[in-house]
């Protein structure tokens, strides 16, 4: 009979490739790091060939083998999670454990309001918490290794089921005293002229700002700075190195209090992000997922599109 992995070995394969770093995916497995390379050497050894070059520099490269395993693990994840989301659907609604992935620029602004909320509606689930970049959550969803995300929309989000939950605008960021804080309305192309701040490449929200204000800050693509989270990006501002557009989500979250930052609306059409729940395609849960719209939309405050 011919070996077959097992799922812990299939999540250490599916994290490595993901973190491209040992000691990051053995944290993510919440395993040693040489609990995971033994487990990875040791599917190796059970399947008789090589997943790793092992000749190569410190960080993991698989060879072309070991990228076709990787893609058939996710797979694998993916249809074994499904295994125990129906068992869990049919057990009462929103029960036991629910692996929620979520965005930088949407979590700590959302999760303070929500949690309670679920907390008090769901008292038997089990929460576990991701947040990550948009493209890293739709491969462990993938993979089987989260349940359910909340993302912003535009997004490049494959074959997931989306929900969208509501709008949310992108308003301008200006240093104290800075002279378009007279207006109370500012359009993009008042922009043009300012040092324009972004987040750091793999933040969705940096790609959606760039979208919104189009070839007006297309020269900011190779700027040299950019912020990690946008608790940094205020900063620069509030610092007076350039403005920036943020979503009102994070500003009534209190991201420029105390900080002299000025907030203004931004004029014209497009300057927003969609919030939008997601989950596998045909996920058995799919229904209890969507139960979560109201509860989202609710601590938002906002009204559903």
């Amino acid at each position: 009979m011919a070996y077959l992995p097992t799922p812990q070995q299939l999540r250490y394969l599916v994290m490595l490739a993901e973190t491209g770093h040992f000691g990051r995916a053995a944290s993510a497995c919440a395993v040693s790091q040489s609990t995971l390379s033994a487990g990875i050497l040791a599917l190796e050894r059970a399947l008789d060939t090589q997943i790793l070059d092992r000749a190569a520099a410190k960080h993991p490269v698989f060879t072309p083998l070991g990228l076709e395993l990787v893609a058939k693990a996710r797979t694998a994840l993916s249809a074994l999670s499904d295994v125990a989301e129906t068992a869990d659907s049919a057990r009462a609604p929103m029960s036991g454990p629910l692996r929620l992935g979520i965005i930088p620029t949407i979590g700590p602004f959302l999760l303070p309001r929500l949690m309670p909320e679920l907390r008090e509606r769901y008292r038997a689930l089990k929460l576990f918490l991701r947040e990550d970049q948009t493209d890293r959550l739709l491969d462990q969803l993938d993979s089987g290794l989260l349940d359910i995300l909340i993302l912003a929309q535009p997004c490049a989000c494959g074959d997931a089921e989306m929900l969208t939950l509501g709008r949310d605008d992108f308003l301008v960021a200006l240093p104290p005293g800075h002279v378009l804080a007279a207006r109370q309305n500012i359009a993009v192309a008042e922009l043009a002229a300012e040092q324009f701040l972004l987040l750091e490449d793999g933040h969705c929200l940096r790609d959606q700002v760039l979208t919104v204000c189009g070839t007006a800050l297309a020269r900011e693509r190779e700027q040299r700075f950019a912020a990690t989270s946008l608790h940094t990006l205020i900063q620069m501002v509030a610092g007076g190195l350039g403005v920036t557009l943020v979503p009102r989500l994070a500003v009534e979250a209190g991201l420029a209090a105390g900080t002299g930052v000025e907030i203004r609306r931004l004029e014209g059409a497009g300057g927003w992000r969609s919030l939008a729940l997601a989950w596998r395609a045909g996920s058995p849960r799919g229904g209890e997922y969507r139960t979560l719209a109201p509860l989202v939309t609710s601590a938002l405050g906002w009204s559903a599109l």
